[in-house]
């Protein structure tokens, strides 16, 4: 049985039944607990949901986008059929539309939101994700330090910085990754401020597990463990009916084996993993799932 769906299903248990709903910008209540913590030892197991199918190359090459690419570019991820940021791109004359929620006279109304970024941020997301990786060289930094003075104590990578939210369409939900070494093993811990459980965490878990194992081959570690922490972990609404559907998946069929991850070890750089369409150098093997859920996107 896989580790990671038990955890999981766990939390969505957890959520339904102990959440509370609430009110938020996009317009579709949420139910909610105020935080949550996972860990996963990669040794142990490569965790990628087994009751619902994950679109691993779509998760993967947008992982590659912000730390690889450095992009915030929202074309770079459409050529390789990838839109899970289209609803969030600036249109070519520098506008960005949205129907959410807002406060007005204390009390909550639905409006059409227009924001001009610029035409200079035209099919962009805005200064957000990719963006900071290259404006202040986090990934080469941290890449750098861990091959020079691992024993670091301050790797530390911050997609959170103040001046650049107003321009950013959304500033970065996964926002923080602390890293250290201890043992050969290279170890992580990720901070979510905001958590779409059914959409967003299968998404996010697998991609820093793909990302923690592709940063330790190049830096001369064995992959560790993960700490996972999350702020404000949420299930819409409009999405009970397929958690549900999962969870009683999990219950009935619920005995599948976690996949395996393959990184090609002939890559010695990060720089040089496959970023193309086809992720040459990256794969997930032994999948077996449940088929597909489709939730619905809230925006």
């Amino acid at each position: 049985m896989s580790k990671w769906d038990k955890e999981y299903i766990k939390l969505c248990k957890k959520i339904l039944e102990d959440g509370t709903e609430v009110i938020n910008r996009t317009g579709i209540n949420t139910i909610k607990i105020p935080s949550y913590h996972l860990e996963f030892n990669l040794q142990d197991e490569f965790p990628c949901l087994t009751t619902k199918q994950l679109y691993f190359r779509q998760a993967i090459l947008e992982m590659l986008w912000i730390y690889q690419a450095q992009s915030n570019d929202v074309r770079w991820l459409q050529e390789r059929d990838v839109h899970i940021w289209d609803e969030w791109e600036i249109n070519e004359n520098g506008v960005w539309h949205a129907n959410q929620n807002v406060l007005e006279d204390g009390k909550v109304v639905k409006k059409d939101i227009e924001k001009n970024f610029g035409k200079e941020y035209a099919h962009t997301i805005g200064t957000a994700y990719g963006f900071i990786v290259r404006k202040l060289g986090l990934m080469d930094k941290l890449l750098d330090t861990l091959k020079n003075n691992p024993m670091d104590r301050r790797l530390v990578i911050s997609l959170w910085q103040d001046e650049y939210l107003s321009t950013a369409v959304l500033p970065s939900c996964v926002w923080s990754t602390e890293w250290d070494v201890t043992d050969g093993y290279l170890n992580i811990w990720v901070h979510q401020r905001s958590c779409d459980v059914p959409l967003g965490l299968p998404f996010n878990v697998t991609q820093y597990a793909v990302l923690l194992s592709l940063v330790a081959q190049v830096t001369g570690f064995k992959p560790g463990t993960i700490n996972y922490s999350i702020k404000d972990a949420h299930i819409y609404v409009n999405q009970v009916e397929g958690i549900k559907e999962q969870i009683e998946r999990f219950e009935k069929d619920g005995d599948y084996e976690a996949p395996k991850l393959w990184i090609n070890p002939e890559i010695k750089e990060f720089k040089d993993f496959d970023n193309s369409k086809e992720l040459k150098d990256i794969k997930i093997v032994d999948y077996k799932h449940m088929g597909p859920i489709k939730f619905p996107l809230a925006q």
